[in-house]
């Protein structure tokens, strides 16, 4: 079942976490069902207004790359389609479908693990007020939304609530050891460099991303979502021009509607209008067009 504010419950099984987007369960000593919500979140906020059928296209885009680099790298999944749920978990198809995945258990890595190609957002505000980047030798005179000379690593504490704050990649090393932090970079840039050559012909830019991995028996696994419109920064191609923020398949989009009102970004957040709300929705969908050349019909799922 699931209540008006889009938070889920499924009478007998144990909810262990409901994130912003997301509510874990416990179905039992291997293994997580991981159900994605229609909410939307910016600025730390969990807005009062969900995006329809967004937890949805966001499952299916992760599992899409999930499959996509399966040749790398394992992931988290062992089911991605309902059909294939246990007994007991097909009475709630109409809460569950499409939406959920049922996933193993892993040794989280307690960080996100952002890969930046293009300078925008935080990077790009550190960087106009005159922020040092040792780590990584920025060139003088970038403008907002340039691509970088290559794309860069930045790790993150991950926060149960609040924001995230960046580390070093020496703190890194040193939470998680010289051989793993070593791994785990290696591994975030040849993703999202392989992910960005592919979403460059399908019309996307992704400015950058977060990934997130867990160990199973001491091996490095994918897990959580991978390079959703939530996790990213999409941009369409065609309209792509440095020097100016950028339009975008991502929630972007709401932030900058959040932008022109009266909030002081602190819970409550605002009831989004319903031309938002469409206009959200459509950019959700095109994402997922280009990313898997197929229209989102909801009723596939």
């Amino acid at each position: 079942m699931n209540s008006p504010n889009n938070e889920f419950y499924i009478p007998g099984i144990s909810l262990l976490k409901t994130g912003k987007v997301r509510s874990l369960f416990e179905l039992d000593n291997q293994s997580y069902l991981i159900v994605t919500s229609d909410r939307i979140s910016a600025f730390d906020v969990v807005l009062p207004t969900p995006i329809p059928e967004k937890g949805i296209i966001l499952t299916q885009i992760s599992n899409f790359w999930f499959n996509f680099f399966s040749s790398k790298i394992k992931n988290h999944l062992i089911h991605s389609e309902f059909k294939n749920f246990p007994q007991y978990l097909q009475n709630f198809k109409n809460q569950l479908s499409g939406r959920s995945i049922i996933v193993r258990k892993l040794k989280m890595l307690p960080f996100e693990f952002i890969v930046r190609g293009y300078i925008t957002g935080s990077l790009w505000k550190q960087y106009r007020a005159g922020g040092i980047f040792p780590e990584f030798n920025l060139p003088p005179n970038l403008k907002e939304s340039q691509k970088l000379p290559s794309p860069i690593f930045t790790p993150t504490t991950k926060a149960e609530s609040g924001h995230d704050i960046s580390i070093t990649k020496q703190d890194l090393m040193n939470a998680i050891g010289k051989e793993l932090s070593g791994k785990v970079e290696s591994l975030s840039l040849d993703l999202y460099n392989e992910a960005s050559n592919y979403a460059q012909s399908r019309g996307i830019i992704i400015a950058d991303t977060k990934f997130e991995f867990g160990l199973s028996n001491g091996e490095l696994v994918i897990a959580d979502e991978v390079l959703s419109p939530d996790s990213s920064r999409f941009w369409p191609s065609e309209s792509y021009k440095p020097g100016y923020p950028q339009q975008s398949f991502d929630k972007q989009f709401v932030r900058d509607y959040l932008g022109t009102l009266n909030w002081d970004k602190t819970p409550p957040g605002p009831e989004l209008p319903s031309e938002v709300v469409k206009a959200t929705k459509h950019k959700y969908e095109e994402s997922f067009r280009r990313i898997t050349g197929e229209v989102f019909k909801a009723e596939r799922y």
